[in-house]
């Protein structure tokens, strides 16, 4: 038989056991549409496209020109939804905190000659982007507010706008989606190789090694199955990132192809090195779960790495879903990953580490024992 023939049966056979279970097709292709869904909606705010929006209460202790000055000019501040229409009792504007009611209370200055204004949020919440937003919102109408009542006219005045190596109508929902997408690969191939640990164990690749079949074209054709899977993640994840969350996407074809192959290699490497010294089931889905939470939040897909502690910082240069991440946004939203230096580096520790973890399994499997049932 030759060895094309021989590939190709052994990777639709390899296939249709794929996909005849039925938890492929819930954790390789529903869970990542789950899990994106989910983390666009809390990260990229909903894909909606509306302006943020903050519930306040207005507490105003005692009527006086002070006070209703504030008041005037606060109902003209767009982004504060008030809960009525009204000022409140403190104990009310308090209760509404505690209970979650309204991200935020404000509280208006007592006299003409106390110029304290009070912001209330609820402790739980003190430290969130909304509370944080709040602040800052309210910090600049009191300077403004000051400047105004001292017949002041600020000397500078703040202007704000955003810059990308990418194209201009980049959004930070383009960054999470194909982040998304690099982790729901990266989680296929780590996941992946489960099948390995009961082939082992039962001594079933005992036996295949027995039959006329090559063990690399067995290898080579679960590899495949593997693209294939990949390569529909992506479509899938994109097309409701697009269609579903208003993404926007410059795909540079050649980039792309580069980062997810090297990418898909070197996290089935992983998955392979994880099998070859598992000796259940639940041991490597174990360390595969912890392998990809740690990762998850060190690779810079929910927010840059460069906000994390200086003591982290070096963590996140050396695990492998960081350099993945940025080949497939490189190759997604950049569109200019072939000119840069820096892809063609983070692509070479990518394949460092699958051609590491590949020799060590390799290493593993010969020199280990195999387990029969």
């Amino acid at each position: 038989m030759k060895n094309g023939n021989q590939l190709w049966k052994l990777f639709m056979a390899q296939l249709k056991t794929m996909f005849r279970e039925k938890q492929v097709w819930f954790w390789n292709l529903f869970f990542p549409v789950i899990l994106m869904v989910l983390f666009m909606i809390i990260f990229g705010g909903g894909g909606g496209g509306g302006d943020f929006k903050a519930n306040v209460a207005l507490v105003k202790p005692q009527a006086n020109a002070a006070a209703d000055s504030f008041e005037a000019g606060l109902k003209k501040i767009p982004v504060f939804e008030w809960k009525t229409g009204e000022a409140v009792s403190k104990d009310q504007a308090d209760t509404w905190v505690k209970d979650k009611d309204v991200d935020a209370v404000i509280v208006l200055p007592e006299s003409e000659h106390a110029g304290d204004i009070q912001l209330i949020v609820n402790v739980e919440n003190e430290s969130n982007a909304t509370s944080q937003a709040i602040r800052g919102i309210l910090d600049q109408y009191v300077q403004q507010a000051s400047f105004a009542a001292a017949g002041v006219e600020p000397a500078f005045h703040l202007q704000t706008s955003v810059v990308s190596s990418g194209s201009k109508d980049l959004s930070n929902a383009d960054f999470l989606l194909t982040g998304m997408i690099a982790l729901s690969v990266a989680q296929a191939g780590l996941f992946g190789m489960v099948s390995m640990v009961e082939v082992r164990r039962t001594g079933l690749l005992k036996r295949l090694r027995l039959t006329p079949m090559r063990m690399g074209l067995y290898g080579v054709g679960g590899m495949m199955v593997r693209f294939v899977l990949s390569f529909v993640q992506i479509i899938l994840l994109s097309l409701i990132g697009v269609f579903g969350f208003g993404a926007n996407l410059h795909i540079d074809i050649p980039t792309l192809i580069i980062a997810f192959f090297v990418g898909v290699l070197a996290f089935n490497a992983l998955g392979y090195l994880f099998s070859s010294f598992s000796k259940s089931t639940e041991s490597y889905m174990g360390l595969a779960n912890i392998t990809s939470f740690l990762m998850m939040f060190l690779s810079g897909i929910f927010f840059a790495t460069s906000g994390l502690p200086d003591w982290l910082k070096p963590v996140t240069q050396i695990i492998p879903l960081t350099y993945f991440v940025e080949g497939m946004r490189s190759g997604m939203v950049y569109g200019s990953g072939l000119l840069t230096s820096s892809f063609w580096s983070g692509m070479g520790i990518l394949a460092l580490w699958g051609a590491c973890s590949f020799g060590l399994g390799a290493y593993i499997y010969r020199k280990g024992k195999v387990e029969v049932r």
